[in-house]
């Protein structure tokens, strides 16, 4: 099934395929040390979501794969840096990307953080039940 979004964001679904209701989320910083996997902590557990996270750096706890970008139906990085990278690995990937533009200046779980995660995803229809 190829996974296409509205200008919105929003999932569109093709209604002869069958149904998956679980939309696969990859969050992608450098390090995969403070910002994507904070998003992936914000986001894990929710039945309509499958939640990841990985990191473009040399010394990336998580590090992004092929494998991991043909999983995702959504791809959110923090940077442009990060969707080049990506594009670079996977040019089909590039419909998938969205970039947030939060640079690397906070830490793990902050609350700060959190907020800025929330207000721009929620335009993507995430933040329901944060």
């Amino acid at each position: 099934m190829k996974t296409e979004f509205f200008e919105d964001g929003k999932l569109k679904v093709d209604q002869t395929d069958e149904v998956n209701m679980v939309m696969k989320v990859l969050f992608v910083c450098t390090g995969n040390l403070e910002r994507s996997p904070t998003a992936e902590a914000m986001f894990k557990g929710r039945d309509d979501l499958e939640v990841k996270s990985a990191g473009t750096g040399s010394m990336a706890f998580n590090p992004v794969s092929r494998e991991l970008i043909n999983w995702a139906d959504r791809i959110f990085v923090m940077e442009s840096k990060h969707r080049e990278y990506i594009i670079k690995m996977s040019s089909e990937s590039e419909n998938k990307i969205v970039v947030l533009d939060i640079p690397c200046r906070y830490g793990w779980n902050s609350p700060i953080l959190k907020e800025i995660l929330r207000k721009k995803l929620s335009k993507y229809h995430l933040t329901q039940n944060l």
